[in-house]
């Protein structure tokens, strides 16, 4: 990424010589400033997506029973690879990331 200097600065001028805070009289005190509060509101959306994200904390990522199968299948010289397809399939992957980057 090229970082350029599109602030323009006006000649003779700085930040330095704008407008300054003046200070209070002697013996005045400051208004005092009210303090800013949060405030926070839970909506039934959100109760919703606590109670699927802890239904989908319980869900496997991996399938251990298709990977145990093909495991066996390929010990037992059964696993046949279908290289058209995985090369389809890689061919696919690369033209989304290049497409990607482009965009």
């Amino acid at each position: 990424m090229k970082i350029d200097n599109s602030i323009k600065t006006t000649p003779g001028k700085s930040a330095a010589d704008g407008p300054k805070p003046q200070s209070p009289a002697r013996g005045v005190q400051p208004a005092p400033q009210p303090q800013a509060r949060d405030n926070v509101q839970i909506t039934s959306l959100s109760s919703q997506l606590q109670a699927l994200e802890s239904g989908l904390s319980d869900v496997s990522v991996v399938d251990t029973a298709r990977v145990d199968a093909i495991k066996q299948a390929i010990s037992e010289g059964r696993f046949k690879i279908n290289s058209e397809a995985v090369a389809d399939r890689l061919l696919n992957t690369v033209k989304e990331l290049v497409l990607n980057q482009k965009g």
